[in-house]
């Protein structure tokens, strides 16, 4: 397939370097990982071409803004690194879309800098590097203070992408002695589905229907989790709920294949969501455009659901007018 849209690619501008995490990672790695990041129309482009993606949605890498402890300062980081993207996508007209960095840390200010990066700067979404920072711990977007933010996201129609991070310090005592499972290898996806499952349980969607939310690597293994919890759920105490869990799931939901090039798997996630609920991606610079494509493109799919999944989910989702129609 030689026109794919990829959603999860990330890049990073020199002055947010620090947000870069280091941990379990070589500093030969990290320094590799940092110059893969910064260069969006090099190396990056020629990868594209090379694997038939024709745009990639690019957002700041994780932690993000999310990590930054001064609520001004991350407000303004946000600001700057919406614009600089902005004129990145200005920059290389069709190869490029970008989801938004907001601050959670001060709402009504994310409000703010959402609207205006949607309807001025012309960004496709948001991306938030899971929970906030907030003092010694962390704010879930399941708080009532958030519910403005959602309400203005189903607003402007725009999805929110969930991308990972490590889990708060006082949270990683499973891990002690572990360290290689922290991370993406594990603690990534833990940390973000159990995330997604506080906004289910919250009973989010039920006050924000529209909502949309994205989660990458094949979505976290909750399309295979779901069921059971429901069954749970109803077994031993009910739910104020107005919807079974997993339909939740199956409408406010979009899963990307991220770092996730494994047919079972996929396979699975679209028995249980469907080819509607499923886009491409690569997670560049942390894996490798090359392989995903390969991956994709030989995968024993329909025609039909791979230009889905390749490129048109994405193309509606974000509304992706500068795109052509094939």
């Amino acid at each position: 397939m030689k026109d794919k849209i990829a959603v999860e690619e990330h890049f990073v501008f020199p002055e947010y370097e620090e947000y870069v995490s280091k941990a379990w990672m070589s500093p030969e790695t990290h320094q590799r990982m940092i110059s893969r990041l910064s260069d969006i129309g090099g190396v990056r482009l020629e990868q594209m071409e090379a694997s038939g993606i024709e745009l990639a949605v690019l957002s700041l890498v994780t932690e993000g803004v999310q990590a930054e402890p001064e609520t001004a300062r991350a407000v303004l980081q946000a600001s700057r690194a919406n614009d600089m993207l902005a004129e990145v996508i200005e920059q290389h007209p069709g190869r490029f879309a970008g989801l938004a960095t907001v601050a959670l840390q001060d709402p009504d200010e994310a409000i703010k800098e959402l609207q205006r990066s949607v309807r001025e700067l012309g960004l496709s979404g948001v991306c938030v590097n899971g929970f906030t920072t907030s003092g010694e711990g962390g704010d879930y977007y399941d708080h009532e203070k958030f519910l403005p933010f959602w309400q203005c996201l189903e607003e402007l129609d725009v999805p929110l992408y969930l991308h990972p991070r490590y889990p708060l310090p006082s949270q990683r005592a499973i891990y002690d002695g572990r360290p290689e499972l922290l991370g993406s290898t594990w603690g990534f996806g833990v940390e973000t589905a159990t995330h997604a499952l506080r906004l289910i349980t919250s009973g989010l969607f039920d006050r924000v229907p529209g909502a949309q939310v994205i989660l990458g690597h094949l979505g976290e293994t909750l399309p295979f989790t779901l069921y059971r919890m429901q069954g749970r759920m109803k077994a031993l105490r009910g739910s104020d709920l107005k919807r079974p869990v997993t339909e939740y799931l199956h409408e406010n939901f979009y899963i990307a294949t991220s770092g996730n090039f494994h047919t079972p798997t996929l396979l699975g996630a679209l028995m249980e969501i469907g080819a509607d609920r499923v886009m491409f991606a690569v997670d560049y610079p942390f894996e490798e455009m090359a392989e995903a494509a390969q991956w994709f493109d030989g995968v024993p799919i329909a025609s039909r659901d791979r230009t889905k999944i390749g490129r048109e989910n994405a193309m509606n989702l974000l509304s992706l007018d500068g795109v052509r129609d094939v």
